[in-house]
Order: C-alpha cells, then structure tokens, then sequence
C-alpha cells in the first residue's frame, strides 16, 4: 500500500492564563491511499484538535509545537503559508460538524459550492460550465433533482440535505485526503446511515483516504479499516478495526465498548448501559502515570508510571501496564 499520511510525534498545545492545555501530546499513525482510520474517543481528547493540526487551522492561543505530519512524502509543517493553502481545501478538504453553522446564510448552495471550485480550478469556467460542475457534484452527493437544490439557501435544506451540501463542497476539488469531523452527530439514525454509506461508496469510487473523527464506535464500525483511540491528547490503542471490536486491550477502549447500548431481539436478558466511571480530567492537570488512571477499574500500583506503547500483536499498539504484563 502506498502510505498517503504519516503523523509523527505530533504535540499541539494551548497557551493560556491559567496554564498550558496539552491537547495533543505526542501521537503517531499513518494512513494508506484508498484507506479509513477513525479517530475515537471522549469530547475533548484531542481528536479535532489532531484534524486542525493537519490542517494547519489550529486556533489561537494555539501552537503546533512539535512532530511532523508527512502528506505524500512532504512534511507540512517545514511549507509556508502559501504551499499549506495551496493544498488545503484542494488535496485535503474537511467537513465540519455542524454543516448549517460551516454553510453562508446569505448565499444559495450552488454559489458557494460554486466558489469552491473556482478557487482551486487550473482554467476560466463560464457560468454554464460551473453550473453543470456544481450539479455534478450535488448528484455525486446523492442531493435529489440537483437542479433544482442549486439555487436553495441553507436554511431550505434539512441537516441530512446540508450534510450532503457539505460533502459536495469537500469534494469539489477532487482531494486525496477527506477529513470527516463527527459528520453525523446532529442527524437522526436513518440519516447517519445514509451519510456513511455516502462516504463509504464516494471513498471507493474516487480512491479517497479518510480520517473519520467521531465518539460512536458502532460508526467506525461501519467505515473504518483502522482505528486510533485517543484520551486526553495520547493515542491508547491503535489497530485495525476488526481486531479492535474483537480483542480491545486497553481498560479504556473496553469501557467504551461496553457503554454501545445493544439490543438482543427474542432475549428476555437485561443488560445494564455500562458507564465510565468518573469524567475526564482538566487538561490543565492532568494525573500523573497513565492518564487514565483516576477513572481505570483495572488500574494497578505501577499505573503512576507513565506506561509504554507495547505492539501486542501484529499492527496492534497499546498504551498501558497491564498489556505489557505488569
């Protein structure tokens, strides 16, 4: 496979009056042309923070402070403004969470996808020419009569239709890279399921890699070849996806697991939600050891050391003292 994104050591942290936030610290995967990985994990540990770091849009007081992210063989961080704009937006284009606050009130969807694609297009389109482009694009997004949605606002289209807006958008520069930032939260189930589906058949049909960010693992499981694990800016667990559902190694990935509701149909067993114990700690003081531990069930005297990632199987990374035996 030909390796598309390598992160590298990444440590992305936030400056502010009350101390420094270490959002991201110290995180390693890599992403294969045509591949998936998803980015799991809690609000807050550092999962869109990661996106933003590769894409170079890190708010303020906010600084990428160390690692490399190596985007077909380049590292994007040693590029200036003008190099990482060139390939922002066109060889990696992202969807944001919510798609009507990401989506110009004032202007109809076929402009502003319209935009898009004058912004990184090589040639001078004419209007009949942009408007056919748009359309294509649209109908690629599964929109119906794209036509007709070209000259609708967003406040016309329901979160399932801008969604599909958005992804249009992303698309219309043909990128190598597509990162998803939570793209079903705000849709209801049967939605969350067509935009996945979308995704999934869009990434065969252009050879597209994605970083899938989301909380729900029953949507990597849908998607994702790969999966990284993150907790208060680490990555715990890093595997293929399949070997994740089946095996999960680390206390923090088998909570997460356990607390996806299951249905049982004809069984009159009750199971009770699992929870998490505890809530995740302030970034501005974060435990000492394992970052997991004060919440960890399974924790033990040596998880105040700061525990080694051990390749516990092929492929198979974790961070934690009992997967590396104790």
């Amino acid at each position: 496979m030909e390796k598309l994104l390598e992160v590298k050591d990444l440590r992305t942290y936030f400056y502010t009056d009350d101390g420094i936030v270490k959002a991201v610290d110290g995180i390693d995967f890599f992403l294969d042309k045509g591949d998936t990985i998803g980015l799991v994990g809690e609000s807050g540990c550092g999962k869109s923070i990661t996106a933003l770091s590769i894409m170079n849009l890190v708010p303020r007081p906010g600084k990428i402070v160390g690692g490399e992210i190596y985007f077909k063989g380049e590292n994007l961080l040693n590029i200036s403004e003008d190099e990482i704009r060139k390939i922002r937006g066109k060889e990696i284009s992202m969807i944001f969470q919510d798609p009507f606050t990401s989506l110009n009130p004032v202007f109809t969807i076929g402009e502003q996808i319209g935009e898009a694609i004058e912004v990184h297009s090589q040639e001078t389109l004419t209007k009949e020419q942009l408007f056919n482009k748009v359309v294509e694009l649209l109908k690629l997004a599964e929109l119906p009569s794209p036509h007709q949605y070209f000259h609708y606002y967003p406040h016309q289209l329901s979160g399932g239709m801008q969604q599909r807006a958005m992804i249009a958008m992303a698309l219309s520069s043909s990128p190598s890279l597509l990162i998803a930032d939570e793209p079903t939260t705000a849709l209801d189930m049967t939605i969350q399921v067509q935009i996945l589906k979308l995704l999934k058949k869009l990434q065969e049909m252009l050879n597209m890699s994605i970083i899938l960010i989301t909380h729900n693992l029953g949507v990597v499981s849908e998607i994702a070849k790969k999966v990284a694990v993150m907790y208060l800016g680490r990555i715990m667990e890093y595997t293929y996806a399949e070997d994740l559902f089946k095996n999960p190694a680390h206390p923090y990935t088998q909570g997460l697991l356990n607390a996806v509701p299951r249905i049982s149909v004809g069984s009159k067993e009750e199971r009770r939600l699992y929870v998490i114990p505890g809530t995740i700690s302030s970034p501005l003081n974060l435990p000492s050891g394992c970052r997991f531990y004060p919440r960890c069930e399974k924790r033990i005297q040596r998880c105040l050391e700061e525990p080694l990632v051990k390749e516990i199987a092929s492929g198979h990374f974790v961070r934690c003292w009992l997967a590396n035996g104790g």
